[in-house]
Order: C-alpha cells, then structure tokens, then sequence
C-alpha cells in the first residue's frame, strides 16, 4: 500500500474520532497537506506533511506510515509524527486553563443551586 485517503488515514491515526469528523475538517479547509487545503479524497503516502488547525493551535504532522485499518493508540503514534513547535503548545495549554476558570466563574454566577440555597438558609438559622 503506497497511498491512502487523507480522510481515512487521519481517522485510522485516531487524529480525529470519526472518520466523519476527518472528512469535514477536510472540506471546511482545517486540514492542509503541504500548504493547500485537501478535499477527503485527496491520498497521502509516507512523507508528506500536514497542517491540522485545531481551535487554539495548528498542528503539524508528518507522515510515518500506512494502515488500511484503525489500530490501537501505540501503534497508531508510530504513523505520524508530531511537529508541532512546544512554544504553540504551551500557548495552547495557557489558553485552555485560562477559558476553563472562566467558564467555571461564570457557572458559579447567577441563581444560587438548591445546596447553595440549604447552606445559606442554615447559616440564617431558618433550618
């Protein structure tokens, strides 16, 4: 097997969950091979570079080999490698852990949950 579909190869890799999921990055533009947006048609053989833009960073991959079936995750780690530059990364991560606590402030804003409520009532002495 020299070539395969990017679709499939990206889903075979476990880069994405579905194979759906692969081919609709692919037709939305988030997943270049060599610079160029590819449709989940377009094959890939060893070699190749990728450029998958995930939300808060672009992940770069190179490809290491082909399987025309889904493996397990050890083995799926040796058909790529990811070149992606940790700088980016980190940036990344900061994003993620900074979203995350204000997503958390927000949940604890607004109406008070029915524990808040018995806590509040206990410390009124109305329990």
């Amino acid at each position: 097997m020299d070539e395969l579909r990017i679709d499939r190869w990206l889903w075979v890799t476990r880069l994405f969950k579905t194979r759906r999921l692969a081919a609709e990055a692919c037709q939305a533009g988030k997943v270049k091979l060599d610079g160029r947006s590819v449709k989940p048609s377009r094959t890939v053989k060893v070699g190749d570079g990728l450029q998958i833009t995930r939300k808060h960073y672009r992940q770069r991959i190179s490809v290491t080999g082909l399987s025309e079936r889904r493996v397990s995750p050890h083995i799926a780690a040796t058909l790529y490698e990811d070149t992606t530059p940790n700088e980016e990364l980190e940036q990344a991560r900061l994003v993620q852990t900074m979203e995350g606590a204000f997503h958390r402030e927000r949940r604890k804003a607004g109406r008070p949950t029915k524990r808040d409520r018995r806590v509040l009532q206990k410390l009124k002495g109305q329990l």
